[in-house]
């Protein structure tokens, strides 16, 4: 069925045999994968140990070689022929060893590769493997996902997905959950409908999973292309062209040789064996070997390197490169996001110096020795918990756990770490509204229902509203939005001074290798109407800064150095501060 968008998000669900709270049970999540297959692109028509092998004979050069031999032996030089055939072998004994093993070797790098996705099953949220997704799923879906399977969505916050690897359409479509009955629509126009391959640029939303793998939208655009010839590489170009060149220049010679004897009156086969001598002598027999071997050398010194070659002639590719771009988080550096400093009024304190004191934030007088968080650290601790989409686990043999984004998991567990629960906090302040993370404004808000039955933040000037937005982000950004601080249990304007203040302290923790971020609040009177939702990030008043670090992997530098050692230049590419980025 392709039509998903023009039912009720209700009735898909009920076909699918769903529930959009619980999500499927693992049994009949089991069934259904046996019953539909992994969720993957298949790669049809994979290259069989025999094709592999095939290929090897039927490169220009050695196709030459091979006429080469077959002369040899009419010839009666057997010698030759024997010398011949055994470039041509060890030439794809080669090039199958190392074209056999790289696939080998690239099919388990794929098992290791494999996304993971946030899905509900046996009513709990939990991260699985894309390749795991079976129709009936319930996905959560977020700004910066890669949608993993077609699904029709069933909530939506705001959420946009750049759908050009499907449509071509460069600009981000707005989702809705609202069904499209009637006529047939064009992928682009299928507003309740999202499609694996795309992106998810905005907001967040929830979906239904009705088609997997190979019977998703990109499933069929791969089926079609599956056919399609890769084009050879510079090295294969110059070496068939080559080869043409020698079968030119042979037949030339073979020509030459028998027309002018021919006008000697010279006997005609005496001739043609003695052309075809001559032919064979100008082909470069080794060539082709020296070339297999050099590669084949090249391809095992990266090896060693843990540098996989798939192909040989991609060595040759390889070896012009002069820049190489790197992604920083998850490559560079080891992707788990610690929180390390709060920044509060000015004064800076180590988060660790916090764990001492996990259950004391209510009752700190019960140890006079203990220096508690003061009210403004507490109120930074469950504002950055609450503005996140992370999910806190139970923690498990490594502690704490959260699935999400690193830098929001690492948010939800330090507060965790200090005796301040996210569950229990939103069970308290129930989400009511959002603004979703974009990359252009680099923040994002929550708005939160406030409990008039609190007390503990009496002082606090929300006190008199009945919501609460909490928004975090780029310390910028929080500035260009904001018009007071939070210093001593009031509101001070933010002027001048301030700002200057809150930038240098900006500076000093990215200068330190730290990933700052800021985090603000303001008292919310009512809602804003649907598509007004950014009225929340104005007058905003900062509470603080957060300081994370993300080490690098030890072997980074060693890394750095040796490209730099063979004139490749490396380029990082990261949306941090550009003084942390260069720390």
């Amino acid at each position: 069925m392709s039509d998903w968008y023009k039912l009720p998000a209700q009735e898909v669900i009920q076909k699918l045999q769903s529930d959009q709270k619980n999500g499927l049970t693992h049994s009949e999540a089991v069934r259904r994968l046996a019953e539909h297959g992994p969720n993957e692109l298949i790669e049809r028509g994979l290259k069989s140990r025999w094709r592999i092998l095939w290929e090897q004979f039927t490169g220009i050069m050695v196709v030459i070689l091979i006429l080469a031999a077959l002369v040899s032996v009419f010839l009666r030089e057997y010698s030759d022929a024997v010398v011949i055939m055994a470039i041509v072998v060890i030439n794809a004994v080669l090039g199958y060893s190392q074209e056999y093993r790289a696939e080998q070797a690239m099919a388990a790098l794929k098992k290791l590769a494999v996304p993971v996705v946030k899905v509900r099953r046996d009513g709990e949220l939990q991260e699985i493997a894309a390749t795991g997704l079976v129709p009936g799923d319930v996905v959560l879906l977020e700004a910066g996902n890669l949608v993993p399977a077609d699904g029709r969505l069933v909530r939506s916050a705001s959420l946009q997905v750049q759908e050009s690897a499907l449509t071509g359409e460069s600009d981000a479509v707005q989702k809705e959950t609202t069904a499209q009955g009637g006529r047939d629509l064009p992928l682009g126009d299928r507003r309740s409908m999202v499609y694996m391959g795309t992106v998810i640029t905005y907001g967040r939303g929830t979906i239904v999973v009705t088609e997997t793998g190979m019977q998703t939208e990109l499933g069929k655009i791969a089926e079609l292309i599956q056919n399609v010839e890769r084009a050879p590489t510079p090295l294969q170009r110059r070496l068939d062209r080559l080869g043409r060149v020698l079968a030119v220049v042979a037949l030339a010679i073979i020509v030459l040789v028998v027309v002018l004897g021919l006008l000697r009156g010279e006997d005609f086969e005496v001739l043609l064996l003695t052309g075809i001598s001559m032919a064979v002598a100008a082909i470069p027999e080794g060539l082709a070997a020296v070339v297999t071997v050099a590669l084949a050398l090249g391809s095992q010194r990266m090896l060693q390197r843990n540098a996989l070659v798939r192909k040989l002639t991609a060595v040759e590719t390889l070896g012009s490169v002069t820049v190489i771009c790197s992604d920083k988080t998850g490559t560079l550096t080891q992707n788990r996001m610690t929180v390390t400093i709060l920044e509060v009024a000015g004064k800076q304190r180590p988060v660790d110096t916090l764990h001492e004191v996990p259950t004391r934030l209510v009752n700190a007088e019960e140890n006079p020795a203990v220096d508690p968080p003061s009210r403004s650290t507490v109120l930074l601790l469950k504002a950055m918990s609450l503005c996140t989409d992370a999910v806190l686990l139970p923690a498990g043999a490594d502690g704490n756990n959260a699935i999400g984004d690193p830098t929001e998991t690492a948010l939800v567990i330090a507060a965790a770490q200090v005796g301040i629960s996210k569950e229990e906090l939103e069970a308290r302040w129930p989400r009511v509204a959002e603004v979703p993370f974009t990359s252009e404004r680099k923040r994002m808000t929550t708005v939160h229902r406030l409990n008039e039955s609190e007390a503990d933040e009496s002082n606090v000037p929300w006190r008199q509203s009945p919501f609460v937005a909490f928004s975090k982000g780029a310390v910028d950004s929080l500035l260009d939005v904001s018009s007071g601080v939070w210093l001593g249990d009031q509101v001070v304007p933010l002027d001048e001074a301030m700002v200057q203040r809150i930038e240098q302290a900006n500076a000093e923790m990215a200068q330190n290798g730290q990933r700052v971020l800021g985090v603000a609040f303001r008292p919310v009177v009512a809602l804003p109407p649907d598509g007004e939702e950014e009225i929340l990030e104005q007058e905003l008043t900062i509470i603080g800064l957060i300081g994370m670090l993300d080490p690098p992997r030890p072997e980074v530098k060693l890394a750095v150095a040796t490209a730099r050692q063979a004139g490749i230049r490396p380029v990082m590419i990261t949306g941090d501060h550009p003084l942390t980025a260069g720390y």
